[in-house]
């Protein structure tokens, strides 16, 4: 049987969120790292969880205060993340990975709908293959765009009162507009979720090369020359990006707001 140590990275500052971070967002009275790292500690082949929060010494302070005595009842592991990148963040988890884990599995912190047939099919899937990581097929048109100043932008009649605008006296605003450059041909293309599964050994070689620039963790095994192999998704597997979304996963899991005490006062 796999002994999979789960990695959980929970370091970004959240800028398409607003204000507050989207993993201490409110989900009917649990915290979306919370909701996230539930999918995994009752699972018998998950040996291990760790979250790898911020890395400045502020930010982790307060992340550890607001959600390390519960993810420490789940069972699971914090750590520091990286300073400014994804990578730099799983890398740093790593060194907290027991070492008698088979596989590790790494799972996006802002993930947490993502059902438990879909991970049954991932972890079934690294039984038989090296690196496994689940997709969709793309069925929206990909377009390819620019993006441009805007100089016939909306006007601002506060700046006009104020004394702002263009030296001519005029009041119009900086803008951008975004134009279509071309329609990309999505034959082939695919959109990839987590969590993503690697045999231990091979993912700590992945992470042990020089350039370590990625997006995900498997492009590092396919910069090694690896094979991924790709099973499918799930469309309810949504990475929470903006507010609208968390009320997308609440809805995808099936949870109602507790009774009693208001939700944001209960962590």
């Amino acid at each position: 049987m796999l002994q999979i140590a789960v990695i959980i990275p929970a370091a970004g500052a959240s800028q398409r969120f607003g204000l507050g971070n989207k993993l201490d967002a409110d989900m009917a009275g649990r915290p979306v790292i919370q909701r996230t790292v539930e999918l995994f500690v009752k699972r018998a082949d998950v040996a291990s969880v760790v979250v790898a929060g911020p890395h400045d010494d502020a930010a982790f302070a307060e992340f550890r205060d607001r959600h390390g005595d519960k993810l420490g009842l789940l069972g699971a592991t914090l750590c520091r993340g990286g300073r400014a990148h994804r990578w730099e963040t799983v890398k740093a988890a790593l060194e907290h990975v027991p070492g008698d884990a088979t596989h590790i599995a790494v799972h996006d912190g802002a993930r947490p709908a993502a059902p438990q047939e879909l991970i049954d099919r991932v972890f079934q899937a690294a039984e038989r293959y090296a690196a496994v990581v689940p997709a969709i097929e793309l069925s929206d048109t990909i377009k390819r765009v620019r993006t441009e100043r805007d100089d016939a932008g909306p006007v601002d009649p506060l700046a006009a009162i104020l004394g702002g605008g263009d030296n001519d006296g005029s009041s119009k605003r900086d803008a951008t507009k975004r134009i279509v450059e071309s329609t990309q041909e999505r034959e082939g293309l695919i959109l990839v979720q987590t969590p993503q599964v690697f045999e231990a050994a091979l993912l700590r070689r992945a992470y042990a090369q020089a350039d370590l620039t990625s997006t995900d963790d498997a492009s590092l095994l396919e910069r090694l020359g690896e094979e991924v192999v790709v099973v499918d998704g799930d469309p309810r597997n949504i990475k929470i990006t903006r507010r609208v979304d968390v009320a997308m996963a609440v809805k995808v899991l099936g949870l109602k707001e507790p009774a009693g005490r208001a939700a944001h006062k209960k962590f």
